[in-house]
């Protein structure tokens, strides 16, 4: 496990309350904070929407910094992967945010997470590789998610840039690329994002987004997935795990799973959580706290 690092992906959900934290919150809670005690990496989420905010970024750090092992990674913005329409300006402005966290050495990787519609031609492949140079004094990870990607030209293009080819478990439909353990960089990536077929490519606008990603991994699920994590880190100098099936806390679960999985041993679990999720028990290193703190109907 030394050089695993494994953690959710994003800790600002409101649907977390009386499930992954307390309610009420102790005076001078924060959520990274909470998180850190359980986990040696989140995967930032906001950066995807908007460019990280400086002054944030030096922030977090402070709210991380009683666990050293504790390394973030962070998506790169929405306009270089999804819009394909960044200007310098934008790059200047993602890389006030990340600066901030690479200088301390605590940016493990940023990944550049695209879309099932960017599929692999000479066109999209020139793209990448032109991000790719745009950021290379950053740890990079790439995330694609149509087969067509599934290429040794790819893998080489990757190896090139020295940039991680990011394995990915997500419902298999038609083109979607299936479970892997590729290693094209010094750094391992890894994200979970669940099984629910049924909502995955939904454009039902009765479907609320979370329910994309509201999936419980069973432990014969994660085995698999286990296994192929001890490969890829076997020849990896860091590898990240990030489980992005957040709803009703259902990361945070699977992240402790694969921890005692990986460690072979019992793990602490946040107190409101194991309430949620009894199964958890059974992983569980601390005694539980009295259950009338976190009451089961609480979700404010």
């Amino acid at each position: 496990m030394a050089k695993i690092r494994i953690g959710p992906a994003g800790w600002s959900y409101s649907d977390w309350a009386g499930y992954v934290y307390p309610v009420p919150r102790p005076k001078g809670f924060h959520e990274a904070t909470y998180l850190a005690q359980f986990f040696d990496t989140i995967e930032i989420n906001t950066s995807f929407y908007q460019p990280l905010n400086p002054e944030h970024a030096r922030q977090w750090l402070d709210r991380v910094s009683a666990n050293p092992r504790f390394v973030f990674t962070a998506k790169l913005w929405q306009k270089f992967t999804h819009d394909l329409s960044a200007t310098a300006e934008d790059e200047t402005a993602v890389r006030a945010g990340f600066d901030v966290l690479h200088k301390a050495g605590k940016l493990g990787a940023v990944l550049l997470q695209f879309p099932f519609a960017f599929h692999h031609t000479a066109e999209t492949t020139a793209y990448l590789g032109t991000v790719l140079k745009r950021f290379a004094d950053y740890p990079l990870a790439v995330e694609v998610r149509h087969a067509t990607w599934n290429d040794p030209e790819v893998f080489a293009l990757l190896r090139e840039h020295c940039a991680a080819f990011c394995n990915i478990d997500q419902p298999v439909i038609g083109r979607s690329l299936e479970p892997s353990e590729q290693i094209t960089s010094p750094i391992g990536y890894v994200r979970l994002h669940g099984r629910r077929y049924d909502t995955w490519f939904s454009d039902n606008p009765d479907v609320p987004p979370h329910e994309r990603y509201n999936y419980l991994y069973s432990a014969a699920e994660l085995t698999p997935w286990a296994d192929r994590i001890k490969a890829v880190a076997e020849q990896t100098r860091n590898t990240f795990v990030i489980t992005n099936n957040h709803y009703l806390g259902k990361a945070v679960v699977n992240a402790l799973e694969l921890i005692s999985m990986l460690k072979s041993s019992k793990v602490q679990v946040p107190d409101p959580l194991r309430l949620r999720y009894p199964e958890l028990e059974a992983i569980a290193s601390n005694p539980p706290q009295s259950s009338t703190l976190y009451p089961l109907g609480s979700n404010e």
